[in-house]
């Protein structure tokens, strides 16, 4: 049996002994701060990227709020990257997408998460880099902020490439980049410059060798996206093979209805109503997405028969946005098409469908957590490109949230698509948020496909644009209103149409992956310091 110790005075308490573990309570604690350090910053750069999107419009707080991220960066290890860049995803998204609360609060917390949660993982992608030199750390920058706009408009469900920072320097000098490599190509452009004047901030004034050495980085570092930008405003629009009056009509009406709470009826009549406002000889009418609703196929209804006869009447091709029941719960969202002889000359189902908005993926597991009230059926979707054969033009058919995919645009267009036709519905949005996007939308679309574009919605904005992504016509929110003009016909690939995306994402991996190499060689930044957080 051990001995017990003698019995003696008692230790003081030191302020030790009365305090948590280090291991415990204090290291939450200094991982929150951590947190707060780099997220706060992180989140102010998101809400500045934030006002460059639609409606706000201001292109180039883009650049400015890319370039505050790459300078924070910079002063950070690998957790604090990965703070900052899920914290800019919270500025920049919780304010590009505040209109999903109208429709889901739980929704919006969950995508909100989702979204930023890329921009957390392309935080952590530059840490490598972190002591690769400057032109490593503006390549990994670049590279990653393009590989997170990437997979967020692939993943999950198809994507949600909404809200992002392409739509954001729609209205400013770069854009012509899209015309060779589309919105990844823009990415690129855009954070490669926002590095460069982050990488000329760090260096601050330096004398005059320095100086001479920051001119040659920031030429170097810019001259990429200049002369793509370059390149893309020198390619041709296409071929013109001819001209096409068009009318995008809009029905008018309340705003901020859902799906089932409108009177489709109302809706539909409102459109009937105001095709009669025509004044033009339009050789194609556009009519907004789901604006007739049917229990059953609508060549076997008498409101089929009765938009023939408007077409007819017309001389023209009339395309119309319909629903038909499939089912007790499913339906089809298609776009048909009546030529001026009256008759159905074509269909296209929308192929890329809004996750949680036109189907629920795991619908079952999801009631469990949210209300799938407003979303009762699933919409069945289509197959192929978006392409409609008519007396008037081959017509290229993107629906609504298609718009916002340079590869279903561009599908349309690499199978002979002369014009691009958008019928959309944003009626049951209150704000100008969703509707401003879209036509963002539409023109980097005209900018990637050389060609005209004609949008149609129920409450706005409709629009003709042109294919460099000058919008000609444009109509108000809630009005009853016709958009009329004529828009170019046109053959030909841009260099975009041909090589897609693939090129891009190759360039953008090289970008995050060439600057490890570099490090691991030993030809990094001994000036530049490490962190451990």
């Amino acid at each position: 049996m051990d001995r017990l110790p003698a019995p003696g005075p008692s230790p003081p308490h030191t302020l030790g002994d009365l305090t948590p573990e280090p291991n415990k309570a204090t290291r939450a604690a200094g991982w929150l701060r951590r947190l707060a350090g780099a997220g706060l910053p992180g989140l102010v750069t998101g809400v500045v990227v934030a006002i460059s999107v639609p409606p706000a419009g201001f292109w180039p707080l883009g650049i400015v709020g890319l370039a505050g991220l790459a300078w924070h960066l910079d002063r950070r290890g690998a957790r604090g990257r990965a703070a900052a860049g899920f914290a800019f995803g919270l500025g920049l998204f919780g304010v590009t997408i505040a209109w999903v609360v109208d429709f889901q609060a739980f929704g919006y917390v969950a995508l909100l998460l989702l979204e930023s949660s890329f921009f957390a993982a392309a935080g952590l992608a530059t840490a490598a880099a972190a002591r690769a030199g400057a032109p490593g750390r503006m390549a990994a920058f670049a590279g990653a902020l393009t590989l997170a706009e990437g997979l967020r408009s692939k993943v999950p469900w198809g994507g949600f490439p909404m809200g992002g920072i392409p739509l954001g320097q729609v209205g400013g000098p770069l854009v012509p980049v899209a015309r060779v490599g589309g919105f990844l190509a823009l990415t690129a452009a855009t954070a490669s410059l926002a590095a460069v004047l982050a990488e000329l901030a760090r260096w601050g004034l330096p004398p005059a060798r320095s100086r001479r050495a920051a001119i040659i980085l920031a030429v170097a570092g810019v001259a990429p996206a200049v002369v793509v930008a370059a390149l893309g405003t020198a390619s041709p629009d296409g071929h013109i093979v001819g001209r096409l009056a068009v009318a995008a009509v809009q029905g008018g009406g309340p705003r901020g209805l859902r799906g089932i709470e409108a009177d489709t009826a109302v809706v539909t009549q409102r459109q009937v109503d105001t095709t009669g406002l025509i004044v033009g000889q339009p050789a194609v009418i556009l009519w907004p997405e789901d604006v007739v609703q049917m229990d059953r196929p609508v060549v076997e209804t008498a409101l089929g028969a009765e938009l023939g006869d408007i077409a007819g009447q017309r001389r023209a091709t009339l395309l119309v946005g319909v629903v038909e029941d499939a089912g007790a719960d499913r339906f089809r969202n298609a776009i048909v098409a009546w030529g001026p002889a009256g008759q159905v000359i074509g269909r296209y189902d929308k192929v890329h469908r809004v996750p949680f908005g036109e189907y629920a993926p795991g619908r079952d597991l999801v009631a469990k957590v949210a209300s799938l009230r407003l979303l009762p059926r699933d919409a069945i979707a289509g197959r192929g490109p978006g392409i409609l054969r008519t007396p008037a033009a081959d017509l290229g058919v993107v629906v609504s949230f298609e718009v916002f995919f340079g590869d279903r645009a561009r599908a349309a267009t690499r199978v002979g698509a002369q014009v691009l036709m958008v019928p959309t519905n944003a009626a049951s949005y209150r704000t100008a948020q969703v509707p401003d996007q879209e036509v963002a939308a539409a023109r980097l679309r005209a900018w990637e496909t050389g060609r005209d574009v004609v949008q149609a919605a129920p409450t706005g904005f409709s629009a003709l644009i042109g294919p460099r992504g000058r919008v000609a016509g444009r109509s108000h929110l809630g009005r009853r209103q016709v958009v009329e003009g004529a828009v170019a016909l046109r053959s030909g690939r841009t260099p975009y149409v041909r090589w897609g995306d693939g090129p891009w994402w190759a360039v953008a991996a090289l970008l995050v992956v060439a600057p490890m190499g570099r490090r691991r060689h030993g030809r990094g930044d001994p000036g530049h310091p490490s962190h451990p957080t």
